[in-house]
């Protein structure tokens, strides 16, 4: 391991500042379409990256959700406004947040930014389900956790 890994650097999951978790993304040729834009598609999947990433800093990790007490995260409802498009080599900034949380569900918002330009927006519920498909309901531990986040 090189001495900058053990130092923690770099941090793939972004940082949380300001009552929310910002996520750099930068764009790559696979990310476009023939356009040389952004597939839409792939802003969902970056939004989606920094939602996991979010909650792997706030101490939620997916695969321990999974592995002790067979349960998941899942998408019920996302409402998506694309604004302007991204380009190749764009370095984007994902800024998720917490609206609320109660019972099973979360509502969160979204935004990707290329400087101080708002490309996308989103506001997203989730649901925490278990291995049947069921609600579950969050913990206090998540919920406080959560409570992190809840920009003004």
């Amino acid at each position: 391991m090189t001495d900058h890994m053990k130092k923690g650097w770099p941090d793939l999951a972004g940082k949380i500042a300001d009552e929310m978790h910002v996520l750099p993304i930068r764009v790559y040729y696979e990310d476009t379409d023939f356009s040389g834009f952004v597939y839409h598609a792939n802003y969902l999947k970056f939004c989606e990256r920094a939602r996991s990433d979010c909650l792997r800093l706030l101490g939620v990790h997916h695969h321990e959700l999974e592995a002790n007490s067979q349960s998941g995260f899942v998408v019920r409802q996302m409402n998506c406004d694309f604004l302007k498009p991204a380009g190749i080599d764009d370095v984007l900034e994902i800024q998720t947040w917490f609206i609320s949380a109660k019972g099973a569900r979360m509502f969160l918002g979204q935004s990707v930014w290329r400087n101080d330009e708002c490309l996308f927006q989103a506001k997203i519920t989730a649901a925490l389900i278990d291995d049947q498909g069921r609600p579950r309901r969050f913990t206090p531990e998540m919920l406080k956790a959560f409570s992190a986040l809840h920009a003004s």
